[in-house]
């Protein structure tokens, strides 16, 4: 806890004594609406107290602060691991901390949130009044809000640097962007995955920007998987902050949600909440279940260029679902997305990608690569894996544009594994 390393992280986060802030404000909102407890808290604790940034259900008269001693925070600092309660005044762990009679803590879930090196800030948690458990579908998803609390606080810390060195911005733009994608994809069973994030030409540009694209895979409900697929418009901090938001906001509401139109509805939403910044955002989503002889799945999109589906003996087909783009300046519609199903056999895979590649050129602006030779190209690819594939129509479209990139582009294939 006194660990001169982690007080020195404590002190360069900049929160404490700060202002509760919409952005934490509605994590912790989430969290609430998610596990249906009365309180939450995001805290900073230094050596001698737990500081309240966020603290949803307590009189905002009382104060925002206990002694780091009384709190359940403390031994998330201690052990660096999430501590859940589900009966406090009886958890030999807790049950004789001052919080738990002042607080009324009758169960409590806490993780800890973590600075850009590792040590321990602080704390996100939720408290019920009384005892009672927590479904592993609720703690998965407070991990991910807390992971995102952690982000937040490192995008903030990234961007401070950025501004106090105008030398290292290529190479924190490079860091940011790299902070906005997942480090590894998931291993999703049966199915080869590969996706890649390819930058844009800057050739002649002052430095690097953090661009808006942006995709995701993970486990959602059961033995159900999610992909997600996105464009921010624009480049820069705002084109960060919305790419942030829209990962959070996904991960968190697709674990909430069987239906992807829900979930684009509630990113719509918040976006419009939050108002991070005034960006426009498109989306892919597909929701599936492998099983024994592929997957089948649903696909939703929010203005997004269509998936395409190539099959194992090399045919293409578009996967389209309509919807509009998401944007804080456009209104929340009644069921504006649709979802459309589909289902993959073996050696099949399913294509999610940005309008980078489609749009690939040549510096002297002639015609687009586009969504037919995309096409082609990926129907040449077939009995490729997935990392073979995606470097494949790379390959194709910078022989198009003569290797100029226009804009940034993702691109995240998913295959069926073929019968051996």
């Amino acid at each position: 806890m006194f660990d001169p390393a982690r007080l020195a992280a404590v002190a360069q986060s900049g929160l404490l004594d700060t202002a509760p802030e919409g952005t934490f404000d509605d994590l912790a909102q989430l969290a609430l609406a998610i596990t249906g407890a009365q309180k939450a808290f995001f805290t900073i604790a230094d050596g001698r107290r737990s500081f309240w940034k966020t603290a949803l259900g307590m009189d905002p008269t009382a104060g925002r602060e206990n002694d780091i001693r009384d709190s359940p925070c403390h031994i998330l600092i201690g052990t660096g691991r999430e501590l859940i309660a589900e009966d406090a005044v009886r958890d030999p762990r807790i049950k004789d901390l001052a919080a738990i009679d002042a607080l009324g803590i009758g169960a409590w879930a806490g993780y800890p949130v973590v600075s850009p090196d590792g040590h321990v800030l602080g704390g996100f948690c939720v408290v019920d009044q009384a005892a009672r458990p927590f479904t592993p579908a609720q703690a998965e998803a407070l991990r991910t809000l807390t992971r995102s609390v952690s982000s937040e606080i490192a995008l903030r810390q990234a961007l401070r640097e950025a501004r106090a060195s105008e030398e290292a911005s290529t190479a924190l733009a490079r860091t940011l962007q790299d902070s906005l994608l997942p480090p590894r994809l998931s291993k999703a069973p049966g199915l080869d995955v590969a996706a890649v994030h390819l930058p844009a030409d800057t050739t002649g540009a002052a430095g690097a920007e953090v661009v808006g694209d942006f995709y995701d895979l993970f486990r959602t409900r059961g033995k159900s998987w999610c992909a997600v697929m996105g464009d921010v418009c624009g480049k820069g901090i705002d084109a960060a902050k919305v790419t942030a938001l829209a990962r959070y906001t996904v991960r968190a509401e697709a674990t909430q949600h069987i239906s992807m139109a829900t979930v684009l509805h509630r990113l719509h939403e918040a976006m419009i909440d939050q108002q991070v910044s005034d960006r426009f955002l498109t989306a892919a989503l597909a929701v599936f279940r492998p099983d024994a002889n592929g997957l089948r799945g649903r696909y939703a999109s929010a203005g997004h260029p269509p998936a395409l589906i190539r099959r194992a003996d090399g045919t293409v087909e578009e996967l389209h679902a309509d919807g509009m783009l998401l944007s804080p300046l456009l209104p929340v519609l009644h069921n504006p997305h649709r979802e459309t199903p589909f289902r993959l056999e073996a050696g099949d895979a399913l294509l999610l990608y940005t309008d980078g590649i489609t749009e690939a050129r040549t510096r002297d602006k002639g015609p687009l690569f586009g969504g037919d030779r995309l096409a082609a190209a990926l129907a040449a690819t077939h009995g490729h894996t997935a990392a073979e594939t995606l470097h494949q129509l790379w390959q194709e479209a910078s022989k198009h544009s003569g290797g100029y990139a226009v804009d940034d582009t993702a691109l995240m294939l998913l295959r069926v594994t073929p019968r051996t």
